[in-house]
């Protein structure tokens, strides 16, 4: 995909240890916690235990907090 083409299709995606396996293609995939769109080039952070895909390093943050995997408040 590039930036003056359409979004394209949605793919599906397993999420792995330091991998993914992509189940039905598709150009992009959508973060869990902003819902913007993430081009699967462009794919780095993840949840294996919840199967989602965040934007940035802050989305992942965010989903483990949400999830109670880290504290709500830090120090």
């Amino acid at each position: 995909m590039n930036r003056f083409e359409g979004p394209g299709r949605e793919a599906r995606i397993r999420y792995l240890d330091g991998d993914f396996q992509i189940l039905m293609p598709g150009s992009h995939v959508i973060c869990a916690m902003t819902g913007e769109i993430i081009p699967i080039d462009e794919l780095r952070y993840w949840s294996v235990a919840r199967q989602e895909p965040y934007v940035d390093a802050k989305a992942s943050f965010e989903a483990d907090k949400r999830a109670g995997i880290l504290p709500t408040q830090m120090r």
